[in-house]
């Protein structure tokens, strides 16, 4: 292993401990979900009125669900004994991956997760407990549990319990395999009732794949099952009954032997046990499901370079056809939770295998593709499974979980409306998190220069190692370069990135060429040759000077000092857009919900209508490249009534902006509770608005915008991007004081895109 790798893999270690142990720790929390500031909300919460919801609920249980949490709760459960590829570590080590289960279950169907570590391999001990404390919750998760358990304790559980319970490790990987398999087959062009499969693996989740295939149409009589011993044939002895179920009349003892002739291989198990040499002699249009992790059974290059009409799947992100779980379980339990289903049955699981396969033979969104820095992705050999960030996937499965519980009668509470559903489906599912990930995987396609001033300080220093490492941006630091290598030292930061100190002698050259150009930009401005040779010795000034002349393709200064006086120089050596008269500043608000955007909040003082025109118009054109369609509404302190100076100044950008560019979603003037609420929009049915809230908010003055999104900032309510520069002909972004890691990094990731866009445009 080479020091490089040695070296990046130091730093991720560390980087996951500290991703862990930042306060707070951990990665899930609980946070009150109704009023709790007053006495009388306290008194609501718990005692006295809290007893009111008790009796209710005493009276008729299923009213648990109308005056509790539980319709949207998850247990993840789990005894340690099978976690990841670590083995039995026990129930305190599995902690981390069950907190992580929780995080993909908020953040992909947002339901509220309990992981739950049980210190009990025995079965029967471990079901009791579990008994004990369903009542709790809407649903179980069964996770990490090691074969042959797992098949006791999952069958168990759910012969006793009326709630909604599945062992993702099992069923999880069956259902992604399955639609997979189903899509591979019809790009093979052959039915599964004809194939030839060979299984490796005959753990839990092999069991539940084969069993679930043959539920899809495959022939028992065409299954050949292998564990570590060689093929499950009639010749064997000491088999579990699991394994008995999968018993074949066949000579056939190895892989090897197993596989000639065969249609479709699907390898739970481990990595390279499938040879080149194998999968030549498998049938035409071989399908191969390498699914160990975190390395397949054979490699997909080396598959591909075997045989060219290989139809294949991996666990792996890197690779074309990911089965990942994830494209599952949170939408089963979605759509469970949401009927209150008592079970999560055979019905609800094809259902589901249904909706993803159906889902990839669709035309692809673009904020799907710009997810992945795709140009294209249609149905094929490369795409026979939707992509995980695909936020169709919600309401396709959930829906079709829901419908299958009510037709198979385990629904505890139809869906009377399922257009109405599908809103509710999409309103919970509008976060940031979706945004950041899209634009660092663009980023990420083609990164470019960004130069980071201030580069002595920590959050720089490791904003700049994330940039670095992640692939996002070449990072260039600019500062002292003697400091800068002490403190990287000092915080243990380990990166290959040039450092660019203004008063090196290795600059003398870049000082001489940047002097020249800042004197003949400033000399009828108040600069004499004196000023710009002391000026280009200060980072200030240099960093500016670096991108003007190409020898940067982006710029983010600031951290340490105020935003007036960063921007001063900037707008002395960066031009403006042609056409453009006054820049403008955008801060992206990452809510739970939705990203919103606010401007102009750090340049333009008291803007005027015209201001405001060409604010909206370059906000709205920010937000378009970010695969956002903006709705504008702008903002005064009164509804569309024109009578105080603000709101006749807002009144007639609005009418400007109308008539100049009728294809605008935008008016006001408008408070902004109103611009966010569909219910007050639909008083004024002649907005251009609509019913549907604004995305991006444009104030009538600096102080308005600016203190707006700082409250929002000091509160913690949301994380904030920004200020994001409007205007200007090359990608500079100025940082707020004291800026965070993943400000940071966020930003200079909007300078990537830009630099990007810049260079496209060259094209």
């Amino acid at each position: 292993m080479s020091s490089k790798t040695n070296r990046d893999q130091k730093n991720f270690n560390q980087a996951a401990l500290d991703y862990h142990s930042v306060e707070p720790k951990g990665k899930i929390e609980v946070i009150p979900s109704k009023p709790h500031t007053s006495q009388r909300d306290l008194s609501l919460a718990y005692s006295p009125g809290v007893a009111i919801p008790c009796l209710e609920i005493e009276r008729d249980p299923k009213l648990v669900y109308e005056y509790t949490g539980k319709g949207n709760l998850v247990a993840v459960i789990s005894n340690g004994t099978a976690v990841l590829g670590l083995g039995d570590i026990g129930a305190e080590a599995s902690k981390p991956v069950m907190e992580g289960k929780g995080l993909l279950f908020k953040i992909f169907a947002d339901i509220n997760v309990f992981d739950i570590e049980i210190n009990e391999k025995d079965p029967d001990k471990f079901i009791e407990i579990v008994k004990g404390i369903a009542p709790t919750f809407g649903g179980i998760n069964l996770e990490d549990i090691k074969a042959p358990e797992a098949f006791y304790i999952e069958q168990r559980l759910k012969e006793e319990l009326n709630i909604p319970l599945m062992h993702d490790d099992q069923h999880g990987t069956a259902i992604i395999s399955g639609a997979a398999l189903i899509n591979a087959l019809e790009i093979a062009n052959k039915k599964i009732e004809d194939v030839k499969m060979v299984v490796n693996g005959a753990g839990a989740a092999a069991i539940a794949c084969t069993k679930l295939y043959l539920e899809l149409g495959l022939r028992k009589e065409n299954v050949l099952m292998c564990d570590s011993k060689g093929v499950i044939n009639h010749k064997r002895e000491n088999l579990t009954p699991e394994k008995l179920d999968f018993v074949a009349q066949t000579d056939s003892t190895t892989l090897a032997e197993a596989l000639i002739g065969a249609d479709v291989f699907v390898g739970l198990s481990k990595a390279d046990v499938m040879t080149p040499e194998m999968l030549v002699t498998m049938a035409e249009n071989p399908v191969v499901f390498g699914l160990a992790n975190p390395n397949p059974e054979i490699e997909y290059e080396v598959a591909m370079e075997t045989r060219k009409d290989t139809i294949m799947a991996t666990g792996r992100s890197d690779y074309p056809n990911q089965v990942n779980n994830v494209l599952g379980f949170p939408y089963i339990f979605r759509g469970a939770l949401d009927v209150q289903a008592t079970a999560i049955n055979e019905e609800m699981k094809l259902a589901a295998v249904y909706a993803i396969a159906d889902l990839a033979k669709e035309p692809v969104p673009e904020a799907v593709m710009l997810t992945y820095n795709l140009k294209s992705l249609n149905f094929g050999r490369d795409y026979f499974i939707p992509k995980p960030f695909d936020n169709r996937l919600i309401t396709r499965v959930s829906k079709a979980v829901a419908k299958a519980a009510m037709d198979s009668g385990v629904a505890g509470k139809p869906i009377e409306n399922f257009e109405d559903y599908e809103t509710a489906l999409l309103d919970r599912m509008g976060r940031d998190e979706k945004l950041i990930r899209m634009m660092q995987n663009k980023a990420r396609s083609n990164p470019k220069r960004v130069t980071l001033g201030n580069a002595e300080e920590y959050n720089v220093l490791k904003a700049a190692q994330i940039l670095y490492e992640e692939g996002i941006a070449q990072p260039i630091l600019l500062g002292e370069k003697k400091f800068v290598k002490e403190q990287m030292k000092k915080f243990g930061i380990e990166i290959d990135v040039p450092i660019v100190d203004p008063m090196d002698d290795d600059q003398e050259e870049n000082r001489v060429k940047y002097r020249e150009t800042l004197w003949k930009m400033r000399q009828r401005k108040g600069m004499n040759e004196y000023k710009a040779k002391r000026y280009v010795r200060q980072r200030d000034y240099f960093g500016p000077l670096m991108l003007r002349h190409g020898d940067t393709d982006a710029l983010i200064v600031g951290f340490s000092k105020n935003y007036s006086s960063n921007l001063r120089p900037v707008l002395e050596v960066i031009e403006r857009e042609k056409g453009v008269d006054k820049i403008a500043s955008m801060m992206m608000i990452l809510t739970e919900k939705k990203p919103i955007f606010f401007a102009d909040t750090s340049i333009n003082q008291n803007p005027t209508a015209e201001d405001l025109v060409d604010i909206a118009r370059m906000s709205e054109m920010t937000v378009k490249s970010f695969a956002i369609q903006p709705r504008i509404a702008m903002l005064s302190f009164e509804n569309f009534s024109g009578i105080s100076d603000t709101s006749k100044k807002i009144a007639k950008a609005v009418s400007i902006l109308h008539e100049k560019f009728p294809k605008m979603i935008v008016d006001g003037e408008i408070q902004p509770d109103f611009a966010m609420n569909a219910d007050h929009l639909s008083d004024y049915p002649f907005s251009k608005l609509g019913t549907t809230p604004a995305n991006v908010f444009v104030f009538p003055n600096l102080e308005s915008a600016n203190l707006s999104y700082k409250i929002i900032r000091g509160l913690k309510m949301a994380q904030v991007v920004g200020p994001i520069l409007m205007g200007l002909k090359q990608p500079v972004h100025v940082l707020q004081m004291r800026a965070s890691v993943d400000e940071i990094v966020n930003l200079a990731t909007i300078a990537v895109l830009d630099a990007q866009k810049k260079e496209n445009e060259k094209l």
